[in-house]
């Protein structure tokens, strides 16, 4: 996988609408199912909520379209808060799927979200929280237009294979790596991608407590985000 570097993304620095405020993200995060076959008393755990037999991969990638964490083979009906695992120094933007955490940006809750929900007149950001969650979306859908391209690449993820289980999550890896491959070494490979369409253990108290309070210094960060974007913007439009 890519490893990313200590740099401020192109994407993110040549664009007032992102820079500053999202200068330490390295990248979009998020899950993805792909069709597996499952023999044996284990297939009801491989079952995800639509009733499909699959794999839930997890994998982040940066905004040149590479990938640069994939993890898989965890069940189907794994919840994607689950499968994530790993911490990072950095952050990366996910969506309302996952807790937020100072790691891991999400967006707020109960406020559009989609990039779709702004189409049309008369749809701009009203709020500080809309505003955030609009600039949000719009550097997050990275990771879904590179999920989309992965499958129409690789279309033997779009069935069930016919293989063990151990290669079915081994090929994910592979086919990952293979994709960076021909995002830095084909030219023809630089064009834009095409869009996805959208698809409790126990715990002690102490370890409860410091989740709470992780959680309120992440949302915290958040909101001072958003208001500074909102002030920004506001200030701009009656200078």
């Amino acid at each position: 996988m890519v490893k990313p570097n200590s740099s401020v993304p192109m994407k993110i620095r040549e664009s007032t609408r992102f820079y500053p405020y999202f200068k330490n993200c390295v990248g979009a995060l998020d899950g993805t199912h792909i069709p597996a076959t499952i023999i044996g008393r284990d297939v009801a755990s491989y079952r995800n909520r639509k009733g499909e037999i699959s794999q839930n991969a997890l994998a982040a990638c940066n905004f040149d379209l590479e990938f640069i964490y994939v993890l898989s083979g965890w069940e189907g009906s794994a919840h994607d808060s689950r499968v994530l695992s790993d911490a990072l120094r950095k952050f990366y933007l996910v969506d309302c799927g996952f807790a937020n955490r100072l790691n891991f940006l999400a967006p707020f809750r109960g406020v559009r979200y989609h990039l779709q929900e702004w189409t049309g007149k008369g749809r701009d950001p009203n709020t500080a929280a809309e505003l955030f969650n609009l600039r949000h979306a719009s550097l997050r859908n990275v990771v879904e237009r590179i999920f989309g391209n992965f499958k129409s690449r690789f279309v033997f993820f779009k069935s069930q294979p016919l293989f063990s289980y151990e290669k079915q999550a081994g090929l994910v890896l592979a086919c990952a790596a293979l994709h960076n491959f021909l995002r830095k070494e084909c030219r023809s490979d630089l064009g834009e991608f095409p869009g996805e369409e959208n698809t409790t253990n126990q715990v002690d108290r102490d370890d409860l407590e410091t989740q709470e309070q992780d959680r309120e210094i992440a949302n915290n960060w958040r909101k001072a985000m958003a208001e500074d974007m909102w002030r920004d913007a506001t200030g701009l439009e009656h200078s």
